[in-house]
């Protein structure tokens, strides 16, 4: 058994090393994790209390509270220097993210980024952020707050790396004696949209993020702002985009319809002739092929024409995909990563389903929805040990970590 770190529990054990060999991998990649995470901390007491709230994150039974983490660590004092540490302590999350980033690179390199909106319910009106939204994961309107996590994923895991929170105009409306703590200081008023693609644009600094394709799991309307952006930045990006989405056909192929700017799902029909099948793997049922038909037209943004200089400028490329030949096609996704084959941007788009079955089956466990203070600086910091935990709970699956050592070795056969 690991004894604990001197200073962390003032003589009392307040962990226990699990046991079996599961258990043991899980408190290797804990120890490891503490280690890299909390080394931008320049206090001692700090990186206790940060290597305190990870742990408790992982072993306090329920929901994730930082009164039911204190309780598992010791009770009423525990719960006040928790709540200090992560809502008024000076330290930055970020340097935290980038530390997580740079582990899960080292890990299990990502085959794309996932940017998917977290809804996360509340009942009352003192966390910031809170209005009436939504919820396109659960197709109804729910009342709380939302935001974006930017996933490191892969076929075999995903892990959340960086977040945005959405917030409403009515957090900008109130008095500041009114806002408190709460005070957006942080964010700037924007949309749903551009808070989805901020939170890829302000994690690209940090080391431990190498270039990768992005991609939006968010129904978009207009994907000009967000793909100039994008371009500006030498990301290649991948956004799901809503039938009505309208763009202009600049095909060959489809000479005739290029006379001005159509809706995506008619040009999507118009591109029948052109689909291919394509076979995927869900991660839901691993050992299940699927088969979709697909096909890709090139379009440009809706009223950007040309660049003088660069003929190439705007254009993009839509996806379709149908499972059902005879309907419309269920997805519609738009790409400025021209480099890739039709069957390489699907295969990269149904990452979203390996984020949508991690966030439900250990996101949710390891505290992603369970911050119930009122600070937007503590959310951050909240979901900044929350993701931490979200990655050991990954990484410690014996199976997962065999699966992810099988995807490496095929991509890297076809890398080579």
């Amino acid at each position: 058994m690991k004894k604990p770190q001197a200073g962390l529990t003032s003589g009392t054990t307040w962990w226990r090393a699990p046991e079996g060999r599961s258990a043991r991998l899980k408190e290797v990649i804990t120890a490891e994790l503490c280690d890299t995470l909390f080394g931008s901390l320049s206090r001692r007491d700090q990186r206790e209390k940060g290597e305190q709230y990870l742990r408790a994150l992982l072993e306090a039974q329920g929901r994730k509270s930082i009164r039911n983490l204190a309780t598992h660590l010791g009770g009423a004092a525990a719960e006040q220097r928790l709540q200090h540490f992560i809502s008024n302590a000076p330290w930055d999350w970020m340097p935290v993210r980038d530390a997580l980033a740079s582990y899960l690179e080292r890990k299990n390199l990502p085959q794309a980024y996932v940017v998917r909106a977290l809804s996360i319910p509340k009942a009352g009106n003192q966390s910031v952020g809170v209005n009436q939204g939504f919820d396109p994961h659960l197709g109804r309107i729910f009342r709380g707050q939302r935001a974006f996590g930017m996933w490191h994923a892969s076929p075999a895991l995903s892990v959340p790396v960086n977040w945005r929170m959405f917030l409403p105009d009515t957090c900008f409306d109130q008095e500041p004696a009114g806002r408190s703590d709460a005070a957006p200081t942080e964010n700037p008023k924007e949309t749903l949209e551009e808070c989805a693609v901020k939170s890829v644009l302000e994690t690209l600094p940090l080391r431990g993020v190498p270039l990768a394709p992005v991609v939006l799991d968010l129904p978009m309307g207009r994907v000009d702002a967000a793909f100039r952006r994008f371009a500006d930045a030498g990301v290649p990006a991948v956004a799901r985009v809503r039938p009505t989405t309208r763009l202009t056909v600049e095909d060959p192929a489809l000479a005739g319809f290029s006379g001005g700017p159509l809706q995506a799902r008619q040009i999507a029909m118009s591109a029948r002739s052109l689909r291919r099948p394509v076979t995927w793997a869900d991660p839901a049922t691993p050992n299940a092929s699927h088969h979709s038909l697909v096909a890709t037209v090139q379009v440009r943004e809706l009223g950007r024409p040309a660049g003088p200089r660069n003929p190439a400028d705007g254009r993009l490329l839509l996806l379709a995909e149908w499972q059902d030949p005879q309907r419309v096609p269920e997805n519609l996704w738009v790409a400025n990563a021209h480099m890739l084959r039709a069957e390489a941007l699907l295969l990269v788009t149904k990452l979203t389903s390996r984020v949508d079955l991690d966030v439900t089956q250990v996101g949710f466990n390891t505290g992603l929805r369970d911050f119930e203070g009122r600070s937007l600086r503590g959310w951050h910091r909240h979901m900044s040990l929350a993701s931490a935990a979200h990655a050991i709970e990954i990484l410690s699956s014996t199976e997962g970590r065999r699966t992810a050592q099988r995807t490496h070795r095929q991509v890297s056969r076809l890398s080579a």
